[in-house]
């Protein structure tokens, strides 16, 4: 079935969800959040300042939606349910009095109709990079699917920082630092003072690490100024936040650190590994692969940001589907032009001797096996990070979903390195 069949029986699905649930997001001011990475967050940040103001909110994200006082697992490899899903937690959302929603929005989601007939109040842009142009097939065609989005609402909130923000600047004319477009109200934020939002006009203090974090908390800061939250509830709010269940989580901490992040693209490296270099009092130690039948283009990227900051990387699977796991990480590899960088597949050798002074890639297809090696082989001041999957609770090697999980793999992993010592 081609892709345009494919939308057009989600926009009929799409139209009959909303019909049957009785269009309910005319009822509920909806914050969508968009944008390759940190949606998340930003989501999640948002429903909490709201939440910490006294407003009835809820939230539908990647790792789960929180309607009331109940949570909701949105299902496996899922951050924008299906038309049906979503109708049915807006309504309920709406049904148990809350004034607002924060919805993670995907590409996929827009482009595939999912979130047609959803009455978006409000929408925010993160940021646009290297990401889905196995889908896209261009950056270009990227951007102009994440800003109908932003055409969509009522009012738009954009990273003037993103590369992004050129092709919005080339197309809606620019009026008193602000862009307009059909009566919307355009709002700004970034690290500069061009920027409606900036730290200069709305200095805030907050214990998430990394200048990626303090973007999130930008647009956060954005959103909640246009509704009204007063300036000291919103810097309360996010000096209490806590980031999102597998979003730098360190889940060990002693003679070495163990930590767990959802980082899967180009510019999530870039964005996390130079914060976990500087936790690092020694070595830096990288787990990760690359999604199967999905943007091939990336992984060489991927490679090249992880070379730049570790000095051990243990190549695996992230849910490699039907493609080769071996393929994927030689792809990956082809990023890793440091010569300094020695390949091994030994690590299975019980007479391995790592040597201090050099830098590793080891070859692990199975995650289990390459978790529990990178740990193992972790001494005194070390930092291993394990990207890619965090939250998800299944894994897929080309024969359906297996269960998965990344937090258990790890602490078993911990506590059979410590029973050995």
């Amino acid at each position: 079935m081609s892709r345009k069949l494919k939308n057009f029986y989600h926009l009929l699905e799409a139209i009959a969800a909303n019909i049957i649930y009785g269009f309910p997001s005319r009822n509920i001011f909806i914050i969508g959040v968009t944008g390759t990475d940190g949606k998340t967050t930003t989501t999640s940040i948002i429903y909490h300042i709201l939440k910490e103001s006294g407003k009835k909110v809820a939230m539908i994200s990647t790792v789960g939606a929180a309607i009331g006082n109940k949570t909701y697992d949105v299902g496996f490899h899922v951050t924008t349910p299906s038309s049906f899903g979503l109708q049915k937690y807006i309504k309920q959302a709406m049904d148990l009095g809350n004034k607002y929603l924060v919805l993670e929005t995907t590409s996929h989601a827009i482009d595939q109709y999912r979130i047609f007939g959803i009455k978006f109040s409000m929408a925010v842009l993160t940021n646009i990079t290297h990401e889905h142009l196995d889908y896209h097939k261009t950056y270009e065609n990227y951007v102009k699917t994440k800003s109908k989005l932003l055409e969509s609402a009522k009012i738009a909130i954009v990273n003037r920082d993103d590369e992004s923000y050129q092709h919005f600047d080339s197309k809606f004319k620019i009026q008193n630092a602000k862009l307009q477009l059909k009566n919307q109200k355009w709002v700004t934020y970034g690290m500069k003072e061009n920027a409606d939002i900036n730290p200069d006009n709305f200095p805030f203090k907050t214990n998430l690490i990394g200048k990626f974090n303090k973007y999130n908390c930008l647009a956060a800061i954005a959103v909640c100024r246009e509704l009204g939250i007063n300036d000291d509830s919103i810097r309360k709010a996010i000096l209490s936040f806590k980031a999102p269940i597998g979003r730098q989580e360190i889940i060990y901490n002693k003679d070495y650190i163990v930590m767990i992040d959802f980082a899967h693209t180009p510019n999530a490296f870039e964005e996390i590994l130079p914060e976990a270099r500087k936790i690092a009092k020694k070595r830096l130690i990288h787990v990760f692969g690359s999604a199967g039948l999905r943007d091939a283009t990336k992984r060489p990227l991927m490679g090249k940001a992880s070379a730049e900051y570790s000095d051990i990387i243990v190549l695996t699977a992230e849910d490699p589907r039907t493609e080769s796991v071996e393929d994927i990480n030689k792809q990956i590899l082809e990023g890793i032009s440091n010569s300094k960088f020695l390949i091994s597949n030994e690590f299975s050798n019980p007479n391995l001797k790592i040597q201090k002074n050099k830098k590793y890639v080891f070859k692990i297809p199975d995650r289990k096996k390459a978790i529990e090696f990178a740990i193992s082989i972790a001494q005194k001041g070390d930092l291993v990070i394990c990207t890619g999957k965090s939250h998800e609770k299944s894994m897929n090697y080309g024969k359906g979903e297996e269960s998965w999980d990344e937090f258990g793999v790890s602490r078993q992993a911990i506590k059979s390195k410590a029973s050995l010592s």
